[in-house]
């Protein structure tokens, strides 16, 4: 009789263990037990999947750029809105060159566009230098070799072989981005810049002349302290070929030149 209670005690002491273990389950808190847009630690995207019963998580706000009413093309602004989703100017300022429209905007490192300016650019369309340019005499350009290359370029400070000030934009290629020069008065570089159109904005070897006193207040500054990106959209390619598809990756835009060994001959185009 002792035996059978003593064995009906030990079931109820389990049971009863049991029973306060399934308390303490149902007890736990729900947050514990992630969702759809928990279990990717809150990356959107990252668990759900279409057709899920639950709404996809939200979308992290995107970073455009700011231009603040100013005009701009649909390439340019396409390409600054990239530069600062991906924040692929690296925390500093940078400039885009709208070959197409041969004006050139500057923007601070919050994708800001401080100003904007018409430009001149090299008198051959295309989006590619000729190999090698950078190291012949100009004397022996070709006017369809003239060209201002396309591309995602890290800008420096420098000087050309007159002892100018300039920033070099493809060293290897003798470009680079320096006050408009007005040495050979019928070339009217001046008068090109002042024109309404962009038809008129081809005549230089490649370099990217820029009015002196806009380079003396915004070009320098971006270049002061440090190396910047210059992006310069293509005029015969697509943007998208030259660039890749602006995924936000730094890979979209493949190359970043490193310093060339080599001192170009010119670079007064």
């Amino acid at each position: 009789m002792m035996r059978n209670l003593k064995a009906v005690c030990r079931r109820g002491l389990i049971a009863c263990a049991a029973l306060l273990v399934v308390a303490a389950v149902l007890a736990v808190p729900a947050v514990l037990l992630p969702g759809p847009a928990q279990a990717g630690g809150g990356v959107a995207g990252s668990a759900w999947q279409a057709g899920d019963d639950d709404a996809a998580p939200p979308l992290r706000a995107t970073r455009r750029a700011d231009f603040g009413g100013a005009r701009a093309s649909p390439a340019a602004r396409e390409l600054a809105h990239w530069v600062a989703a991906a924040a692929d100017n690296g925390g500093a300022g940078f400039v885009i060159v709208d070959k197409r429209e041969a004006v050139l905007h500057v923007f601070d490192a919050d994708a800001r566009l401080t100003a904007s300016t018409a430009v001149l650019l090299g008198a051959a369309l295309g989006s590619d230098s000729v190999p090698g340019i950078g190291l012949r005499p100009m004397a022996s350009i070709q006017p369809a070799e003239r060209t201002t290359p396309a591309g995602r370029f890290v800008g420096e400070r420098g000087r050309n072989a007159n002892g100018d000030d300039i920033v070099w934009v493809d060293y290897d290629a003798a470009v680079s981005m320096h006050r408009v020069r007005l040495h050979n008065p019928t070339e009217q570089r001046a008068q090109r810049l002042a024109s309404p159109t962009a038809d008129d904005n081809r005549i230089s070897y490649g370099c990217i002349n820029v009015p002196a006193a806009f380079y003396d207040r915004h070009i320098q500054p971006v270049f002061a302290a440090r190396h910047a990106l210059v992006y310069v959209l293509p005029d015969v390619k697509s943007a998208q070929e030259v660039f890749g598809s602006f995924a936000v990756s730094a890979q979209a835009f493949g190359r970043v030149p490193s310093t060339p060994p080599n001192e170009p001959n010119e670079s007064v185009k």
